[in-house]
């Protein structure tokens, strides 16, 4: 069996985990997890890979990495961050979890490119043990370099048993035509849409409405970047299926204080989806995580609430 080009540059660490090597940077795995609502609380259904970069020891930026990157060396980076995180997610993840990495459309130019992305992410999953059903590939919100290629790529993903996301919704290129372009089974909305979305009752309306018609084509809606008590709470009012941000948990590397679950944890099924593991901890319920602000119906607190 060939060997995937984002393996090459893989050392395997002493605790078990897997990191990458790329000039004079060190890239290591980190995992944010996305929860469920479930009942007036949240729990772990699955997990983003995020990279983290490090320069002599010393964590660097991962835009401050990126934008070092020469552009002909872009697609074998991110093949080999994707490496990363797939290899890291079978070493230390729950074996249930869900696993979102992220595919730049921007870098899938012809056929012959996404066959390549194609062949080395199944070579990568068998060598991390894991199944394609477990994966979730997040199409980016850069512009594509050809939408025929973008929708053939998208086409091979699903018929090798990957679920496909459209990520940042309402930022850049992820918008209403790309959803009907690629019929995703995921959209993350764009975490400052959402913020701007809440700040007033037309714009949750607005929100809400989207939702809805996300959910009324089978769609799951996750909201990014919920950083607040409040948000959370409107969040789960818009009908939004999942939620991403600090309010709940903090990325961290690879392995992780989450990363393990007994196998005789109680799991619920969210609709559709891979089951929802939840934690023998207690979890966080809606509005528990912080004090509620005043009584108000959107947005942040005005100026001169309390704190």
């Amino acid at each position: 069996m060939s060997r995937s080009s984002g393996l090459d540059h893989i050392i395997r660490q002493d605790d078990g985990t897997y990191a990458g090597v790329w000039g004079v940077y060190v890239l290591k795995s980190a995992f944010q997890p996305i929860f469920a609502f479930q009942g007036g609380k949240v729990a772990i259904a699955a997990f983003e890979g995020l990279i983290r970069p490090f320069r002599e020891g010393q964590p660097v930026s991962p835009g401050l990495f990126f934008r070092s990157v020469p552009a002909v060396d872009r697609y074998h980076v991110e093949t080999l961050t994707r490496t990363l995180h797939l290899l890291n997610a079978g070493a230390c993840l729950d074996p249930s979890a869900t696993i979102f990495v992220n595919f730049d459309p921007s870098l899938f130019t012809d056929r012959e490119v996404v066959d390549v992305a194609i062949r080395e992410m199944r070579l990568v999953l068998h060598e991390a043990g894991l199944h394609p059903e477990r994966i979730v590939c997040e199409v980016t919100e850069q512009k594509s370099a050809s939408t025929e290629t973008l929708r053939q790529f998208v086409a091979s993903l699903r018929a090798s048993g990957f679920r496909i996301a459209v990520d940042d919704y309402g930022a850049d290129d992820s918008d209403i035509a790309r959803i009907e372009e690629l019929r995703p089974d995921i959209v993350k909305f764009d975490a400052h849409w959402i913020t701007h979305l809440m700040d007033s009752g037309p714009g949750f309306a607005l929100l809400k409405a989207m939702v809805d018609t996300f959910t009324a084509r089978g769609i799951t809606t996750v909201f990014e970047g919920i950083e607040e008590t409040w948000q959370l709470e409107l969040a789960e009012r818009s009908g939004a299926s999942m939620v991403q941000g600090y309010v709940l948990a903090r990325p961290e590397l690879a392995p992780t204080s989450f990363s393990v679950f007994s196998r005789d944890e109680k799991k619920t099924d969210v609709p559709g989806k891979r089951p929802v593991v939840e934690r023998t901890e207690p979890r966080i319920g809606i509005g528990d995580s912080a004090p509620r602000p005043p009584a108000r119906a959107f947005g942040r607190r005005t100026r001169g609430s309390a704190g």
